[in-house]
């Protein structure tokens, strides 16, 4: 059994791989929490553990994790990252700057899907990831959902936390419908047009997957031409744990 680790900016995602992909578990990403405490709350999923695979965009959980794994499993934890065999060659200017989620995501998607295809990860951020002929073209970075309705409600005093909901029109009558319609629809119209812009600018008509905690808010906003996959980046932890054995 293979321990799948997805460290992110707001959230942790572990699952485990038998085979297939196991039920995923999502936490919120603590920073001060010490390798005991995360012991604790991992240990259920943790145990029988025979490999663990890390994605992880927070440099400062690296260590904890990697201890967690030496001193609770007696592994070596597989980070993705220089000397990992990933399937996937970068074209940027500078190769280090693009993280180690984005790297699993277009393996998996390579693996899955082909060569060439625009990843849209909605997380923290929301990125959209170039892939063409198994290279990582580039990148396009903005904010992401969560972090623009968290952002909206910090600064407007009249308005409280929600939950989001999709919409059933454009425009609404009560704050609450106002509020999912405009930054809903607003951040799906942005994904669309994004999209549609990298395939004008690269005269090709890639195929686009959308994956990413928050890419379950507006599934229901896209036709059928877009592909959603929750489990892209740890589908391609797996790719590459398989590359490296």
């Amino acid at each position: 059994m293979i321990v799948l680790v997805d460290i992110g900016n707001s959230n942790i995602v572990l699952s485990k791989y038998d085979g297939k992909i196991n039920e995923t578990y999502r936490y919120k990403t603590d920073s001060s929490k010490s390798i005991d405490e995360y012991y604790v709350i991992f240990k259920d999923i943790i145990k029988d553990a025979r490999a663990m695979v890390i994605s992880s965009v927070v440099p400062e959980l690296n260590v904890i994790f990697k201890n967690l794994s030496i001193k609770y499993l007696n592994l070596e934890p597989m980070f993705i990252g220089p000397g990992v065999k990933t399937g996937v060659k970068i074209v940027v200017d500078n190769p280090k700057e693009v993280g180690s989620d984005l790297v699993s995501s277009a393996a998996a998607v390579i693996s899955e899907y082909g060569e060439n295809a625009i990843v849209v990860d909605m997380g923290t951020a929301t990125t959209f990831t170039l892939i063409e002929k198994k290279v990582i073209k580039g990148v396009s970075i903005t904010t992401g959902l969560v972090t623009s309705r968290d952002a909206l409600v910090g600064k407007a005093s009249q308005i409280s936390q929600f939950e989001f909901k999709t919409p059933t029109k454009v425009i609404a009558t009560n704050t609450i419908d106002c509020l999912n319609s405009g930054l809903l629809y607003g951040h799906a119209f942005m994904v669309k047009g994004i999209v549609d812009e990298i395939k004008k600018q690269h005269n090709n008509d890639y195929q686009v997957i959308i994956t990413g905690g928050a890419s379950r808010f507006i599934r229901d906003l896209f036709d059928s031409s877009y592909v959603f996959d929750e489990l892209l980046l740890l589908k391609g932890l797996v790719s590459i744990y398989k590359k490296n054995s």
